[in-house]
């Protein structure tokens, strides 16, 4: 059976996200000629072709597409054991709780506060994530926990409990035709731009068709709020993640938007009693 290893499927995995042998030579800190030649002795050792190469461009064939997939999901769970091992090896264990600045919608503080009352409660680590990584801090061992927004995170691989369910709000400029209204609809906002979330597929709002392609990419709340004052989006948010509200900007409930949820989510075979005790800390403090 063909054997891989780590470095070679992070050499793949780089060229797969790069698809361009020199930013992804630079990204590794190799020199090209050497990852072009791990990449070929990568293909003759699979007996398969990996990417089709021509002078204008790099592309993945479906064997190629498969690998990247299937390998992400290999160095996550690499990953995540050398974690977890390393983890065991500590004297005092401690909880790591990956959250979005901001993304708590106020609970944390109880949360924290319900977990210190337990006899057994050990120190908490607060990790800050992006828009869009915090369940991978999860699933590759870097955090315990996480809380994340359904359905725009990712729960693929976690268990979650769910602390709060929520509508949602437009974000609009004060000059737009819907600010002055007490409520908008999903076909009101029919044809508005949305701006896309960096990293993330598919960002539209169901009802909501953009106009003329993409709207702006972004990477967190300030690059949104820049967007959305110069008239170059709108957007649509959970009600707690629209919070502290910009003086310059309109919030106007979205009566039929689908409800999101604000989760707590664990890895799936994770069964240690620090996660278990922090989750039903979680779920009282949420319900008090």
């Amino acid at each position: 059976m063909a054997e891989l290893e780590t470095r070679e499927l992070e050499y793949f995995a780089t060229l797969a996200e790069e698809l361009h042998f020199g930013r992804a030579a630079q990204r590794l800190g190799i020199a090209q000629p050497a990852l072009s030649k791990a990449v070929r002795r990568l293909e003759d050792r699979l007996g398969v072709t990996l990417v089709e190469r021509s002078s204008q461009h790099v592309a993945l064939t479906l064997a190629g597409e498969a690998l990247q997939y299937h390998g992400r999901h290999a160095l996550l769970a690499v990953g995540a054991a050398v974690e977890k091992a390393r983890r065991a090896g500590e004297r005092e264990t401690r909880l790591r709780l990956v959250i979005k600045p901001g993304g708590d919608a106020d609970l944390l503080s109880g949360i924290l506060a319900a977990y210190s009352r337990r006899p057994d409660a050990r120190q908490v680590d607060i990790l800050f994530g992006g828009a869009t990584d915090r369940a991978d801090h999860v699933r590759d061992g870097r955090a315990d926990v996480a809380l994340l927004y359904v359905p725009f995170d990712d729960l693929t691989g976690l268990d979650h409990e769910t602390l709060m369910v929520e509508g949602r709000v437009a974000i609009l400029p004060p000059d737009h035709r819907l600010a002055a209204r007490s409520e908008v609809t999903l076909s009101d906002l029919a044809h508005e731009t949305l701006p896309r979330w960096k990293g993330v597929q598919g960002n539209e709002m169901p009802g909501i068709e953009p106009v003329a392609g993409p709207g702006p990419e972004v990477a967190d709340a300030a690059e949104l709020t820049h967007m959305v004052l110069l008239g170059r989006a709108i957007a649509v948010l959970p009600r707690s993640l629209a919070r502290p509200r910009h003086p310059g900007l309109v919030h106007v409930p979205v009566a039929d938007a689908p409800r999101s949820a604000l989760v707590l989510a664990w890895g799936q075979e994770d069964r240690r009693r620090l996660v278990a005790d922090f989750v039903a800390s979680a779920v009282e403090a949420a319900q008090g």
